[in-house]
C-alpha cells in the first residue's frame, strides 16, 4: 500500500508536547517496520520552522522526495482563504494517490493556519485518524465554554465522523468513540501507545543528583506527579490527599509537581497547599524541566502518583514505570489498562482513597519494592513497534486493495453522455477510419455526440450510433457532457483540438507521442509562428529553441522533440496503444510520467478476407504470382528504399512470378522521387509498383492478395502501426524490425528483425518466407488469433469504458477539480484572495509531468555594473543538460516577491530573439535544485526568506563561488555534470560551497 502520513500533528505548538511526540514516534515506527509498504510524509509549510527539522529527523527513514510539503495561501486569513486552503490541503494529499491517508492529529489549532479536515474536497480518499481522546466533548462545561470554541470543536468532530477508520491510543479512547459518537466498533482499533527509549532506569551520579535537587528545591525524598496543569488532572485532589497524611509520613518528604505552570495556576495551587498546612518546602512546583531532568526525577522519586480523572492514555505512568518508579494511579478512563494491576489503583474522585493508597505504599516496603520491580516489565508490553504493527495491520485489513483499480469494471446504470472529438470519414486519415470502427462498440457504454465541422459523415454506422455536433456548438454547450474523449494525432486533422482541449479538458487518445509536426503546421497556418517555439520551450527547455534556430535544422528539430507537454497537461487522462509511448514519456518527462496512462491495443475489425487467388485476379495479377507488399506512405521513416534494395538483391527479383507492391501514396518529395527513379533503373519496373492513394476497399483487396508484407520503421514517433495490425488481422506473414511499438509484437506472430537490421538480414527474411509456405501459414494464423483476442473492437471498447471511467473518477481528486472548487469559493473573494490561493495551488500541486529543474541564479549578473562571466559555460550547461533535468536561469525579483525565470536574459545569451518568452515567477518543488553565486544570506533578509521558502518545498539550494563557476565542474574534475547532479540528491538545507 501507499500510506501518506499527515504529520502536521508534530508541527507547531504540539511539536514537543505529547501529541507531537506521539505522532512523530508512531510515524517513525510505521515506516521502520512497515514491510513492503510505501510511505510519504505530508507537512504544512506555514507552520514554524518545523519542516526543515522534520525533514532532517526522517532523513534516514525516507528519501527526501517522499517528504512532501503543501503551502496555505499567504497573507491575512479570512473565510474565503480558509475554505480554499482546506480544499488545497486535501487535494494535495490526494495528489500522492494514497491507498490511505493517516492523519496524525485532527484537533490541531494554530493561529492563521488552516484547520485539518476530512472529506471536504472528497470523501473518496481513504482516511484513518489517530484518536487521542474526546475529553472536550465529554466535559463541554469546562472546555467548550465559548460559542466559537464549541463551533470549532464540533466541526472537527464532523470531520472525525467522515474518517473511514479511527486508531485509538487506548481501549478507553476507542470505547468513547463508540459510546459517545456512535462510531461502529468495527471502525475503531486500539493501537495503544509507548514511551520513548530515553525513559529507562539509570544510575544517577551523586553530584548529578545534588545539582538537580539544588536547582529544583528538592531537599528530601519526594513523591512526584507530572503531566500538565488542567482541571481533569486532579492536582488539587492530590495536594489535599497529601496534606492529610500523618505527620510521620509527610514531614520527611516533599510533594513535587513537575510541569510547566502559569503564574495564575501557580498562585492558586500554592494557596491551596498553604490552606491545607503545607509549607513551601513541603510542596514544590518545579516548572518546566527538560526530558533529561525528567528521566532523572522518575529514577529518584520515592513514589509516582497520577490522580487524573480522565486521560486518553496516561503516558507519564508508562515513562515512570520504564524508569523503575513505584506507580499508583486513579482507576479512571485508560489508566487501569496502562497500570495493569488493581492494587495500584485508587478511586479517582476520592481524596481519602488517594491518601490511603499513598499510605499503603509508604508504610509497606515490600509493596513499594514490588511495584518498583513490576513497572519495567509492565512497561515492556507497550512499544512503538507494537503500536505501529497494530496500526499497519488495521490499515491493511481495511484499505489494502481498496484503491481504485487502474480500470473501472462495473457497468453503469445508464449511459453517460460523451463528446467524441476526432477526424471521421470521409477525411483521409487512418484515425478517422479507426474512430468509425470504434464508435459503434463504444456506443454500448455511452450516449455519444461526435464533434466535427464536416458537412457530412460518410460512414453509416457512425451516423446510426451517434449525433453530429459542430465545434462551435460543442464549445457553447460542453457542460452537457459528462465525459469528453479526443483522438489526437500528429497531422493537420487535429489542429483545432489543441485550443479546444484547453477550453474543454477531456481524456485523450495519443495516437502519436510526437506532436511536433502538428504544432509546426499549426504555427505555419495560424499567423502565430511563435507557437511552436513556445511549445518547444515548455516541453523541452532552451536547447530545443537553440536547435530550432540553427540554420537548416528546423526539420531535424521537429523530428527530435515530441512537443506534447501542453496536451498532456490539459488531458484528464491519456490512452496509448503501445508500451513504447510509455517508454518515451518516461524518457522525456521522468520515471512516473506514464504511471496513470492506460494502454489499450489498437482495435481491428476481424477480417476473414476473400480468397487470395480471387483478390489477385481482381487486382490484375495471375493467381500464381507471389506478392510482396509494403503498406503505407512511401517515406524514409518506412525505410521504403531499403525494402526495394533488398528485394532487388534477393532471389525473388530473379523469379518472374514475384512482384513488389508499395501500397500507398508518395508525398512527391525528394526521397520518393529518388525511389521512383530507382524502380525505373532496376529494369524490373514491370514487377514493381507504387499504387498511389488507396481507398479502404482497394487497400483491403491488396491485403487479401499479399503473400508477404514488409513493414519497417525508423524514427518512430510513438505511434502504433495500423498497417502491421491490418496485415496480422488478414493472416499475412509479416516482416518487421523491432523499432518503437513494433518491438512489443509477439515474435511468434511476425518475423522480427533487430531495430538496426542489416541488408542481409532483410534479404534472408524475404527469402525464408518466400521458400517456406509452412512458416508463412504458421505466422499468419498466430497473428490472426492475436488480433481476434486482443484487438477486437468489442474488447477494446470495453477497455475504453474502463479507462475513461477510471480517469474521471481520478479527476475528482485532481488539480483541475481543485481549481473548480476554489473558483466557486473565490466568487466571494477579492483579487488578493485569488492571487494568494493561486500561488498556494501552484506551490502545493505543481503540474506534471515535468523534468526536474536545475535553477541557476543569475541575479548578480543582471545588476547594473556587475562583471559578466564567460557565458560559454552557461551555453555549454544548457547544451549538455543532465538527463532528467532542464536548465533554467533565474533571478530574484523583489517586486514579484520571489524568484523569476530569466527568460529574456537567457534567450539573449543564446542568440535567440529575446521577446519570444516572458519572465514569470518560478514554479519549483521536490527534486529541483537552485545554484546561487552570492554569499549565504543572513536569516531574516529578503533573499534568505525566499530561499527558505524554496528549501521547504524540497528544492536543494547550493552556494557556489562565482570566480570559479564551480557549479559546472567543467574545469575542476573529470566528472560530468550529470554525474554530479545525480549523486548529490535532493536536500533541504542551504549548502555552502567555496564561499
Amino acid at each position: 500500500m501507499r500510506i501518506v502520513i499527515d504529520l502536521q500533528g508534530a508541527q507547531g505548538p504540539s511539536r514537543f508536547r505529547g501529541i507531537g511526540r506521539y505522532s512523530a514516534a508512531l510515524a517513525k515506527a510505521m515506516i521502520a517496520h512497515g514491510g513492503g509498504h510505501e510511505f510519504f510524509i505530508a507537512l504544512n509549510g506555514a507552520v514554524g520552522d518545523d519542516v526543515a527539522s522534520l525533514r532532517e529527523e526522517f532523513s534516514e527513514l525516507l528519501p527526501q522526495e517522499n517528504i512532501r510539503v503543501w503551502f496555505p495561501s499567504r497573507g491575512q486569513t479570512n473565510a474565503v482563504r480558509k475554505k480554499c486552503d482546506e480544499l488545497t490541503r486535501e487535494a494535495f494529499l490526494a495528489s500522492m494517490k494514497p491507498d490511505v491517508v493517516h492523519v496524525s492529529s485532527l484537533f490541531e489549532r494554530v493561529n492563521d493556519v488552516p484547520d485539518i479536515t476530512v472529506g471536504t474536497f472528497s470523501c473518496e480518499v481513504p482516511t484513518a485518524l489517530t484518536l487521542f481522546d474526546l475529553i472536550p466533548f465529554m466535559y463541554p462545561d469546562r472546555y467548550l465554554t465559548s460559542p466559537h470554541a464549541k463551533q470549532w470543536y464540533m466541526a472537527r468532530l464532523d470531520s472525525l465522523r467522515r474518517a473511514h477508520l479511527l486508531l485509538g491510543i487506548s481501549g478507553s479512547a476507542c470505547r468513547e468513540a463508540v459510546q459517545h459518537l456512535g462510531i461502529p466498533a468495527a471502525n475503531v482499533v486500539n493501537i495503544s501507545s509507548a514511551a520513548d527509549d530515553q525513559f529507562k532506569k539509570v544510575d544517577v551520579a551523586p553530584q548529578v543528583e545534588q545539582d538537580l535537587r539544588s536547582r529544583l528545591g528538592l531537599e528530601r525524598p519526594f513523591l512526584m506527579y507530572t503531566g500538565g496543569i488542567d482541571y481533569r488532572k486532579n492536582i488539587e485532589g492530590l495536594i489535599r490527599a497529601y496534606a492529610s497524611l500523618p505527620d510521620e509520613l509527610r514531614k520527611p518528604r516533599q510533594l513535587a509537581v513537575v510541569c510547566s505552570v502559569g503564574e495564575e495556576s501557580r498562585r492558586e495551587l500554592q494557596k491551596l497547599a498553604r490552606d491545607h498546612g503545607l509549607s513551601a518546602e513541603d510542596f514544590v512546583l518545579t516548572g518546566f524541566v527538560s526530558d533529561q531532568d525528567l528521566v532523572l526525577l522518575y529514577n529518584l522519586c520515592e513514589l509516582f502518583v497520577f490522580p487524573s480523572w480522565h486521560e486518553g492514555f496516561g503516558l507519564p505512568i508508562l515513562e515512570a514505570m520504564h524508569c523503575g518508579a513505584p506507580v499508583i494511579a486513579a482507576d479512571s478512563s485508560s489508566l487501569p489498562e496502562v497500570v495493569g494491576r488493581q492494587d495500584a489503583l485508587f478511586a479517582a474522585h476520592s481524596d481519602q482513597a488517594i491518601a490511603a493508597k499513598i499510605t499503603d505504599v509508604l508504610t509497606d516496603d515490600v509493596f513499594k519494592a514490588e511495584l518498583a520491580a513490576y513497572g519495567p516489565g509492565q512497561a515492556k508490553n507497550f512499544s512503538w513497534q507494537q503500536s505501529a504493527a497494530r496500526a499497519i495491520e488495521a490499515l491493511e485489513e481495511r484499505f489494502d486493495g481498496r484503491r481504485s483499480p487502474k480500470y473501472a469494471s462495473t457497468p453503469l446504470a445508464r449511459r453517460p453522455k460523451l463528446a467524441f472529438v476526432s477526424p471521421l470519414p470521409p477525411e483521409r486519415s487512418g484515425i478517422a477510419d479507426y474512430s468509425a470502427e470504434l464508435l459503434p462498440e463504444l456506443a454500448r457504454f455511452y450516449e455519444i455526440d461526435v464533434v466535427t465541422d464536416l458537412p457530412e459523415i460518410s460512414d453509416s454506422t457512425v451516423l446510426a450510433s451517434c449525433t453530429r455536433r459542430t465545434v462551435d456548438w460543442f464549445v457553447r454547450n460542453h457542460q452537457r457532457y459528462e465525459r469528453v474523449l479526443y483522438q489526437i494525432g500528429n497531422s493537420h486533422f487535429h489542429l483545432h483540438m489543441f485550443d479546444l482541449l484547453r477550453v474543454v479538458p477531456g481524456a485523450i487518445v495519443l495516437h502519436d507521442f510526437f506532436l511536433s509536426g502538428a504544432y509546426s503546421h499549426r504555427a505555419a497556418h495560424s499567423g502565430k509562428p511563435g507557437l511552436l517555439s513556445v511549445e518547444l520551450y515548455r516541453s523541452h527547455g532552451y536547447q530545443a529553441l537553440v536547435d530550432a534556430a540553427a540554420p537548416r535544422n528546423y526539420e531535424n528539430t521537429i523530428y527530435k522533440y515530441p512537443c506534447n507537454y501542453e496536451v498532456l497537461q490539459s488531458a484528464t487522462g491519456v490512452i496509448v496503444h503501445s508500451n513504447y509511448s510509455n517508454v518515451l514519456a518516461r524518457q522525456w518527462y521522468g520515471e512516473s510520467a506514464a504511471d496513470d496512462w492506460a494502454l489499450i491495443p489498437l482495435l481491428r475489425v476481424g477480417d476473414a478476407g476473400s480468397d487470395r487467388a480471387r483478390a489477385k485476379r481482381e487486382l490484375g495479377f495471375a493467381e500464381n504470382d507471389f506478392l510482396v507488399c509494403s503498406f503505407g506512405y512511401v517515406a524514409s521513416t518506412k525505410q521504403s528504399q531499403r525494402v526495394l534494395d533488398a528485394w532487388l538483391k534477393s532471389s525473388l527479383a530473379s523469379d518472374p512470378k514475384c512482384r513488389l507492391i508499395f501500397v500507398g501514396d508518395t508525398d512527391g518529395g525528394p526521397y520518393a522521387t529518388r525511389m521512383i527513379r530507382s524502380i525505373r533503373d532496376s529494369a524490373k519496373d514491370d514487377r514493381i509498383r507504387v499504387s498511389g492513394w488507396t481507398d479502404q476497399e482497394l487497400f483491403r483487396r491488396y491485403l487479401a492478395a499479399a503473400d508477404i508484407a514488409v513493414q519497417l520503421r525508423t524514427l518512430s514517433r510513438g505511434e502504433t502501426s495500423a498497417a502491421v495490425l491490418d496485415c496480422m488481422n488478414r493472416g499475412v506473414a509479416t516482416i518487421v524490425n523491432a523499432n518503437g511499438s513494433m518491438a512489443d509484437l509477439d515474435p511468434e506472430a511476425v518475423l522480427m528483425m533487430p531495430d538496426e537490421f542489416t541488408d542481409q538480414q532483410l534479404i534472408d527474411a524475404l527469402e525464408s518466407l518466400y521458400a517456406d509456405s509452412g512458416l508463412r501459414a504458421r505466422l499468419g494464423e498466430n497473428a490472426r488469433q492475436i488480433i481476434a483476442t486482443r484487438h477486437a473492437p468489442r474488447t477494446c471498447a470495453e477497455q475504453y469504458f474502463q479507462a475513461i471511467e477510471w480517469f474521471y473518477a481520478a479527476r475528482e481528486l485532481s488539480r483541475p477539480r481543485l481549481i473548480e472548487g476554489v473558483v466557486d469559493c473565490l466568487r466571494e473573494g477579492s483579487e488578493a484572495d485569488c492571487l494568494a490561493v493561486s500561488e498556494s495551488i501552484a506551490w502545493s500541486l505543481p503540474p506534471r509531468p515535468s523534468a526536474r529543474q536545475l535553477l541557476v541564479d543569475v541575479s548578480i549578473h543582471l545588476d547594473q555594473g556587475a562583471s559578466q562571466p564567460d557565458w560559454t559555460r552557461l551555453r555549454e550547461l544548457i547544451a549538455t543538460t543532465p538527463t532528467g533535468f532542464r536548465v533554467e536561469p533565474v533571478y530574484l525579483c523583489e517586486e514579484r516577491e520571489g524568484y523569476c525565470y530569466a527568460r529574456s536574459f537567457t534567450l539573449d545569451v543564446l542568440g535567440v530573439p529575446k521577446d519570444m518568452l516572458e519572465d514569470e515567477l518560478i514554479d519549483a518543488g521536490i527534486g529541483d535544485r537552485l545554484i546561487v553565486f552570492v554569499a549565504p544570506s543572513e536569516p531574516g533578509s529578503s533573499r534568505y526568506v525566499h530561499m527558505k521558502n524554496l528549501a521547504e518545498r524540497g528544492v536543494c539550494i547550493e552556494h557556489r563561488d562565482i570566480r570559479s563557476w564551480g557549479l559546472f565542474g567543467l574545469h575542476e574534475s573529470s566528472d560530468s555534470l550529470s554525474q554530479q547532479v545525480a549523486s548529490a540528491g535532493p536536500a533541504e538545507k542551504l549548502v555552502e560551497q567555496n564561499t
